[in-house]
Order: C-alpha cells, then sequence, then structure tokens
C-alpha cells in the first residue's frame, strides 16, 4: 500500500521506532516488544500519556504556573 501510493514513511520507522510520538517520550524499540513500548517509557505500566491528556482534576492553569517560575 506505501509504495502502490507513495506514501512518505518516517525514517525512524527503519531504526525501530514503531510509534512515533514526540522526542522525548518516544525510544525504539527491541524485537518482540510491543509496539507501544516505546512511547512514555519511563512511565508506570498502567499510564502511558505524556501529560497532554490528564484528569481534570489534575490540571493546572498556566498563569499561576508562569507567575511561580517568575517569582522563583
Amino acid at each position: 500500500y506505501i509504495e502502490a501510493n507513495s506514501v512518505v514513511v518516517n525514517p525512524l520507522h527503519a531504526q525501530g521506532f514503531v510509534s512515533i510520538g514526540c522526542a522525548p517520550c518516544t525510544r525504539a524499540i527491541e524485537p518482540g516488544e510491543d509496539p507501544r513500548a516505546g512511547r512514555w517509557w519511563w512511565e508506570a505500566e498502567d499510564k502511558k500519556e505524556c501529560g497532554l491528556h490528564v484528569a481534570e482534576s489534575e490540571q493546572r492553569s498556566a498563569v499561576p504556573v508562569a507567575q511561580e517560575e517568575k517569582a522563583a
């Protein structure tokens, strides 16, 4: 399908990056590993998100965070 339809393939796929996200959240996987094993690899097994999708109770406004950093 890829060749027949001239689909552009990310060169990282050939280097073992089966599931590609942002740079710090992605690593190449070893043969036999789950295809998503390279995503959010430092997280606990039951938590595989980079922080963009957090529970509403965990959300914080960026304004107070920026003010905290400015005060430091």
